[in-house]
C-alpha cells in the first residue's frame, strides 16, 4: 500500500512549481494551486488529483506571465 497522501502529492507540486518560476511570489503559486485543486473537491476519483493540479497551476502561472 502506498503511503503517500494527496496533500504530499500537492507538496511537491507547490515545490516543483516554486523552482520553475523563481521569480513569482510564493502566495501567487499556492493561489493557483489551491484554485485547481479546489476544482476537484467532491471528486470520487483521487488518484490523478495533483498531476491534474500542476498541469492547471501551470498553465495560470504561464498564461500570467
Amino acid at each position: 500500500m502506498n503511503s503517500t497522501t494527496e496533500e504530499q502529492h500537492i507538496s511537491v507540486v507547490r515545490q516543483r512549481l516554486a523552482a520553475r518560476f523563481p521569480t513569482i511570489d510564493s502566495g501567487v503559486i499556492n493561489q493557483a494551486i489551491d484554485t485547481a485543486h479546489h476544482q476537484f473537491d467532491g471528486r470520487p476519483v483521487r488518484d490523478f488529483v495533483p498531476l491534474l493540479v500542476e498541469r492547471a497551476a501551470l498553465r495560470s502561472l504561464t498564461d500570467d506571465t
